[in-house]
């Protein structure tokens, strides 16, 4: 065996090694309708916005309304916990179904110890972030939750990259810049919301799909 031998058989050990602490069955497809639930979710918030009496879809004047009865029959603290609620649980839904559709076509194994520590690192930032957006909701200063919620998604998957695709942690760094200059436009929140996890979801998806998926 000569030295290219040898380093071809390094460098197959060395890729077999990271594919095994790597959680590889990520769905391109869980991506793009995810992103698709999200601007639903931020059409329909938009929509509420314009509906309301006194309401405005400017954050700025957002808490000084928010007591105004809703032609809707719902305050703006409560169809904001309810709009974003029901855009998550259908997020989740949507990836369980297509990571597992994937993992069962590579026959592959869902929960392993990569799954595990994957998972792990991804909850701490997004708990943090999620109480924390309560919180903001709790006191009326809704023109922080957007911002805040994407960085805090950001720092998510730059923290569970190392787990998972290294594409991921390039939608991450893509999620806290948006969130950032979020910060620097208080009034358009919904907007940054819309192409954080909207836009930017579906531009993902479609990446890891042709870049991995597609046959």
């Amino acid at each position: 065996m000569d030295k290219n031998e040898h380093l071809e058989s390094l460098n197959a050990i060395r890729t077999l090694m990271e594919l095994s602490t790597r959680f590889i069955s990520v769905s391109g497809l869980s991506g793009i309708f995810a992103g698709i639930i999200a601007l639903i979710g931020a059409g329909v918030m938009h929509a509420y916005l314009l509906a309301g009496s006194g309401l405005t879809i400017n954050y700025q004047e957002v808490r000084a309304n928010r007591y105004i009865e809703h032609p809707w029959g719902i305050g703006l603290d409560s169809f904001v916990l309810l709009d974003f609620g029901l855009v998550l649980i259908s997020v989740l839904i949507v990836l369980v179904y297509f990571t597992l559709r994937r993992v069962r076509k590579n026959s592959g194994e869902f929960w392993t110890k990569t799954t595990f520590n994957l998972l792990l690192n991804l909850f701490i930032p997004l708990a943090t972030g999620g109480i924390l957006g309560l919180e903001l909701i709790w006191y009326g200063l809704l023109i922080l939750v957007a911002p805040v919620t994407l960085i805090f998604y950001g720092l998510a998957l730059v923290n569970g990259s190392r787990y998972t695709l290294e594409d991921i942690r390039y939608l991450g760094y893509f999620e806290i810049i948006i969130g950032l200059i979020a910060m620097l436009s208080l009034g358009n929140g919904l907007l940054f919301w819309a192409l954080g996890f909207g836009i930017m979801h579906i531009v993902y998806g479609i990446i890891i799909y042709y870049k991995y998926e597609k046959e």
